[in-house]
């Protein structure tokens, strides 16, 4: 699994990735990018903000607020994040705010997803909460040696529309 891969797999895991999401049309089609910044062993999606913000997007990154919820704050540099509490980097006071529905494609992270497109968070339900109205396309970023056949889900449980692994493309949830 995914503590088994050296750092050199990792980061050709992480290109193959990042190459198969930059060259999805719904990558090319959107103007507004809702993306995480990786952590741990999750891919290192810091690699693709230069890169898109080099294509013209808007992106936006998550922060976390009181009662699980998720706030979306336009990306400014790595300059204005701070790290949370959890972790992750997030973006500061200075960013301005952003709604949902300005982004048209979002990245959703997970510990790992299955073939139906549902996902293993962290269990705060952060993502779950907000994905139940988000009316965009959601893509989940999944190593092929962490793709599950099925993870365990419960009713409030949230997956994305599409699964990439270095491999493959997998239709998932639609709404």
């Amino acid at each position: 699994m995914e503590q088994s891969l050296t750092p050199a797999q990792r980061a050709e895991s992480d290109a193959l990735l990042f190459e198969r999401f930059l060259a999805m049309p719904q990558t090319a089609e959107s103007g507004t990018i809702f993306l995480f910044y990786g952590m741990g062993a999750e891919p290192d999606t810091r690699q693709l903000l230069p890169v898109l913000l080099r294509q013209g997007k808007t992106l936006l990154l998550p922060r976390c607020l009181p009662g699980h919820r998720l706030e979306l704050r336009r990306y400014r540099g790595e300059e204005h994040l701070l790290r949370h509490r959890y972790g992750m980097l997030e973006p500061d006071d200075s960013c301005p705010p952003a709604l949902p529905e300005e982004a048209e494609l979002a990245l959703v992270p997970a510990l790992c997803y299955d073939e139906a497109g549902m996902r293993m968070g962290r269990g705060g339900g952060y993502y779950d909460r907000f994905l139940t109205g988000f009316p965009g396309e959601t893509v989940g970023l999944c190593r092929d040696a962490l793709l599950q056949r099925r993870v365990p889900t419960e009713e409030h449980d949230r997956g994305v529309h599409l699964v990439l692994t270095e491999t493959r493309l997998i239709a998932g949830q639609r709404p």
